[in-house]
């Protein structure tokens, strides 16, 4: 029967139900004839009429999406842009040391001395800083106490060699700009965002510019400039420019005005500068306070440090992707050439070997060597032997300036100073350098001397004073993270017990000690661009316990030999006791025909000599220091033994006070025993005769 034919025989209710059912079992176009057979039936005159084709649907009909609420991938596109880098550190200055008022006032006091410090000692100049750190009022209000002062201008003026009028805009208002990233040398800057990154903090927090003033040598007119940094393209914008008269014939003078609390004590300014005038006892520093006091932290050290020099990168320290960029960008034409000319400690015959550990041409163009043949390449580099990175690249302070420093800012009983040998981390050369300083000198022995007797069943309060940890990286004091620092860490670890000083599971020694640490490299490894911590490295931490071993022995040593000491003296103490009663009691004896003051005297010979005679003396400060300590200094009541002179009053003339003189040629060094106190010798006895010898008659 035909489509037609059946839906004539049915009602319309039913050819309804039955398009439903034909549309479950056999698909849209049973369903299609299905209403078609409908619609002829109820309208006859339609049967010819074609119908629009129906568009396939599910058998329930599904309500419209909504409009997703998202954004396309277009519009997301058309949001991304370029970020400067100073519109990153400006929401981020945490990350450069700006995260608290106080901090942010240290942090802009060391950038501008640090960048001071290197550009006199570039220069050949013995370097001289005044700071003044002042407080200020907002406009249109009173200044407020210091301790509620929240607004702070600081000015750090040096004498040094002066900018070019060019590069002043530049060097103060632009991050990620400066002559030390890309060279491999020892100095204070590393990374070129300091002194902006201090000057972009003021500006963000008072809006005020930077104000510079330079001038590079006596018959050279002195610029004046106002700049502030545009955060958007990272460049300066500059307010005002011009010459002006200034009292100083060379030198820079920086400016700026920042939000910041001035608080003494740990981690301060304060404190900054005196760790700075103990790392560099070569420069002098003049601090004006916020109080208006004058601080002179004197120059001690009269010869500036010996000038690193600029090396070549390492093999052993760079990285894969630093290796293709340089095989693309050399100037060499033969890999061989790259190699010997590009890296330190690479000679033609040591290129060579690694052509051929690398299965390739020693004459191929460095350009084409990439992908499969640039790895074999780097690890035939790994994988042969080359010397290490050579070491004048680095500056370290050196014993008898550590000596200087610590003697001069810190009073104790007994210094000590380690400089180790050159050591290499990741291809860069670094020195790690240690001193010590132990006991609170003899003026404190005698104030506590002096102190009231106890009442009986009275004990003392042991003070339980943890020693304190000076750190430094390139001449550079650390006052923050602490606890993150590789230095730290080291010095925890070392054994001090072993040394006669106590110490706690897990925590600094006990004692009146100060440890002085400095790592020096052509690239410290800091954990942050804040310069806080050094970086965990094996090889670092290996050097720096090795360093506080040595001390330690030194310190074992001097403390051992003046407990010994102090024992045969009480030991002294006790037979002098008994020597009046002994020569009253033999005087007796002979019926008082007896001279007691002689045997006194005798008997007191007798006692030193068995408790250690002029040795024990010795040790205990009546005469010199102990024997055996190089590199120390032992600081008694009598006087100062070691590679230090008694500290020159303050009327005698600074030139006067020189510490070690100036060596007119740098092959001929001061001999260090030529510093110590002259010695009287005893005039040697004349030989006597030799008797001619005698045979003995057997009885």
């Amino acid at each position: 029967m035909g489509t037609w034919q059946a839906y004539n025989s049915k009602t319309s209710l039913e050819c309804v139900v039955e398009s439903g059912r034909r549309i479950q079992a056999g698909g849209i176009d049973s369903g299609y004839a299905g209403l078609s057979g409908m619609f002829g039936m109820m309208y006859p005159d339609m049967k010819n009429t074609k119908l629009a084709p129906v568009v396939k649907t599910d058998a329930h009909p599904v309500p419209a999406k909504p409009k997703p609420v998202g954004l396309s991938a277009v519009e997301m596109g058309a949001r991304q842009r370029e970020i400067s880098v100073s519109e990153f550190f400006t929401k981020n200055r945490h990350l450069l040391g700006f995260d608290s008022p106080r901090k942010a006032l240290l942090t802009c006091v060391k950038e501008a001395v640090d960048n001071a410090f290197d550009a006199c000692e570039e220069a050949g100049i013995l370097p001289e800083v005044m700071v003044k750190v002042e407080a200020v009022a907002p406009e249109g209000t009173a200044l407020p106490p210091l301790s509620q002062a929240t607004r702070f201008k600081v000015t750090v003026v040096d004498y040094g060699p002066g900018i070019v009028r060019e590069q002043i805009p530049r060097i103060f208002a632009k991050l990620l700009y400066g002559s030390k990233f890309h060279r491999l040398r020892m100095s204070r800057g590393q990374q070129g965002i300091g002194i902006s990154a201090a000057g972009m903090y003021g500006q963000l927090t008072t809006g005020k510019p930077v104000q510079i003033i330079s001038r590079t040598g006596e018959h050279a007119p002195a610029h004046y400039f106002e700049v502030q940094i545009n955060t958007k393209t990272n460049e300066p914008r500059i307010l005002e420019k011009k010459q002006i008269e200034w009292e100083h014939h060379r030198g820079t003078q920086v400016t700026i005005e920042m939000e910041g609390k001035y608080q003494k004590g740990r981690s301060s300014v304060d404190e900054y500068l005196e760790q700075t005038a103990i790392a560099n006892p070569h420069t002098k520093i003049t601090y004006i306070t916020p109080e208006g006091e004058t601080k002179v932290y004197p120059r001690t050290f009269h010869q500036l440090p010996v000038p690193p020099r600029e090396i070549k990168p390492h093999p052993y320290g760079i990285e894969f992707g630093i290796l293709l960029k340089m095989l693309h960008d050399t100037r060499s034409h033969w890999l061989s050439g790259f190699l010997s000319s590009d890296f330190s400690r690479v000679s033609p015959r040591v290129a060579d070997e690694i052509c051929r550990t690398a299965g390739l041409d020693p004459h191929a163009r460095p350009r084409n060597i990439m992908g499969a043949e640039a790895d074999k390449l780097y690890k035939a580099i790994q994988a042969t032997k080359i010397m290490a990175p050579p070491t004048n690249c680095i500056s370290p302070i050196g014993e008898k300036a550590i000596l200087t420093g610590l003697y001069k800012q810190i009073k104790a009983d007994f210094y000590t100073a380690v400089t180790r040998p050159p050591a290499v981390y990741r291809g860069n050369p670094f020195i790690i350098e240690a001193g010590l300083a132990f006991g609170t000198g003899p003026d404190a022995v005698a104030v506590a001397a002096k102190e009231t007797p106890m009442a009986e069943g009275e004990h003392k309060e042991e003070e339980s004073e943890l020693a304190r940890v000076l750190r430094f990286a390139n001449r550079v004091p650390l006052l923050y993270q602490q606890a993150a620092c590789c230095t730290f860490q080291a010095v925890l670890e070392t054994s001090w017990r072993n040394y006669g000083v106590s110490q706690s599971r897990g925590a600094l020694p006990s004692g009146p000690m100060v440890i002085f640490v400095h790592m020096a490299s052509v690239w410290v490894p800091f954990t942050s661009e804040s310069k806080e911590a050094i970086a965990d490295y094996d090889e670092i931490r290996k050097e720096i316990k090795l360093a506080m071993q040595e001390c330690g022995r030194r310190l074992g040593i001097f403390l051992k030999r003046k407990e010994q000491a102090k024992h045969e003296f009480r030991r002294r103490n006790v037979f002098e006791l008994y020597i009046e009663e002994v020569a009253e009691a033999c005087k007796r004896l002979k019926g008082g025909r007896l001279a007691v003051e002689k045997l006194k005297a005798q008997l007191l010979k007798i006692a030193m000599k068995r408790t250690g005679g002029e040795k024990t003396d010795e040790i205990l400060g009546k005469k010199g220091g102990p024997e055996g300590l190089t590199d120390s200094i032992i600081v008694t009541a009598e006087g100062v033994e070691g590679d230090v002179p008694v500290e020159v009053p303050e009327s005698v003339p600074e030139a006067a006070a020189l510490v070690e003189p100036p060596v007119p040629a740098p092959e001929k060094q001061a001999d260090p025993q030529s510093l110590r106190k002259p010695v009287k010798k005893k005039p040697s006895k004349p030989a006597k005769a030799a008797k001619p010898a005698m045979k003995r008659r057997r009885r």
